[in-house]
């Protein structure tokens, strides 16, 4: 009876800590360093699949102001692609580009395939939930706290629109 209490009162304590599967994902940024998912599925994350050479590539400033303005409050994470033929080569091309063109902070992944049978496995998951895979770059996926919803932008909903602000507002606020 002892363990049973015991038990009954430390297993939800544990299942608070755990990640869901949505977030439980081995991923790689552009600096070849892990990056942990599950430590932000409690907040609002932009995912987003970028491109160094593309017209859309200005949306970088907005991404950054956003994340650097509210950084404890919710997630961006970029996905660079060559899906679309307008990415560079290496990791260290595009992580120097970011770098000194955009000042990006916000975690950018390894370049990957975002859309059909190579894409990443978060990419994948996106597709399953929404149905919706980038139709180009700068496809923007918000997924809420614990995956309880997944809205979907595209390439022309700038990343400080009403749209994105007025989901995550109650989160910045």
């Amino acid at each position: 009876m002892k363990i049973f209490l015991i038990t009954l009162l430390f297993v939800p304590i544990i299942s608070l800590g755990a990640c869901m599967d949505f977030y439980n994902q081995d991923l790689v940024t552009l600096k070849g360093e892990k990056f942990d998912l599950c430590q932000h599925q409690e907040k609002p994350i932009i995912f987003v699949n970028t491109a160094s050479k593309c017209g859309f590539t200005p949306q970088f400033e907005a991404l950054e102001k956003l994340y650097r303005d509210n950084k404890k409050n919710i997630m961006i994470v970029g996905f660079p692609s060559n899906d679309f033929n307008q990415e560079l080569k290496t990791d260290k091309e595009i992580q120097d580009f970011c770098k000194l063109t955009y000042a990006v902070e916000f975690p950018m992944m390894s370049k990957s395939s975002v859309i059909g049978p190579k894409a990443n496995p978060v990419y994948k998951n996106l597709a399953e939930i929404t149905g919706e895979a980038p139709l180009w770059n700068f496809y923007k996926f918000l997924v809420m706290p614990k995956a309880e919803s997944v809205h979907v932008f595209g390439s022309m909903t700038s990343p400080d629109s009403k749209k994105i602000i007025s989901l995550i507002e109650p989160y910045i606020n």
